[in-house]
């Protein structure tokens, strides 16, 4: 299974992805440095109880990367059976329901690593500049272990949930399909309608990541006598 991983990377270009992952965390972290001294001052956090930076970072860090999966998911399965591609690697010796893990395997494993790194590197250097932002960075505890747990498991389940795109690909056996109903799901997980969210309700989040593995596995549970799109 990691060979066909690695061998996914490099079909796809894994070093062009890195690139644009870096640019996204960039312009992520240009752009909360240009507003963090608004979203957390001594005055905020005394008004509202709380500082708003954490948070604010989540939540871009999750719409960027939920689209970022989406393309990926795009580029990677839905793409291979667009561009006929998947016919060739169906025809190798190998089971296909370990080809198409491969894929979603290579394609997770990506974007969380890349979701993690965006927001330690965001994090980290927020706290490190706070010191001449203006900022109080109250909300963004890296000295706790529950921060960094936190880190880990949100960026999980936003990366688990931009699987809900997969079979809507597949199904209109459209790349383009796959990437609008992620930023669906962007909408949908992370916007709100006036003061109503769904943002860290946890028993959402639950429904959804059920929703993910069912998704996952409406795609491959017939694949070996499916014929191909």
């Amino acid at each position: 299974m990691i060979k066909l991983i690695r061998l996914e990377w490099k079909k796809n270009n894994i070093l062009k992805s890195i690139r644009n992952a870096a640019i996204t965390t960039a312009v992520l972290l240009v752009f909360m440095l240009m507003t963090a001294g608004e979203l957390e001052t001594q005055e905020t956090v005394e008004m509202y109880g709380k500082g708003m930076l954490d948070s604010s970072i989540a939540l871009f860090v999750h719409m960027s990367y939920i689209v970022f999966t989406g393309v990926m998911i795009a580029a990677y399965i839905v793409g291979a059976y667009e561009k006929k591609t998947m016919n060739l690697m169906f025809s190798y010796p190998i089971e296909r329901k370990r080809i198409i893990l491969a894929k979603v395997s290579a394609v997770w494993i990506f974007n969380f690593l890349a979701m993690v790194t965006s927001k330690i590197v965001i994090d980290v250097a927020l706290v490190l500049s706070k010191s001449f932002m203006g900022i109080t960075a109250q909300s963004i505890p890296i000295g706790e272990l529950s921060f960094w747990l936190d880190i880990v498991l949100s960026s999980a389940a936003m990366v688990s949930i931009s699987f809900i795109a997969l079979p809507i690909g597949l199904k209109m056996k459209s790349s383009k399909a796959a990437i609008v109903a992620s930023v669906l799901i962007v909408c949908f997980t992370q916007g709100n309608i006036g003061g109503a969210t769904l943002v860290n309700s946890i028993p959402f989040y639950g429904i959804l990541l059920v929703a993910a593995v069912v998704s996952v596995y409406l795609s491959i549970y017939n694949i070996e006598t499916k014929d191909l799109l």
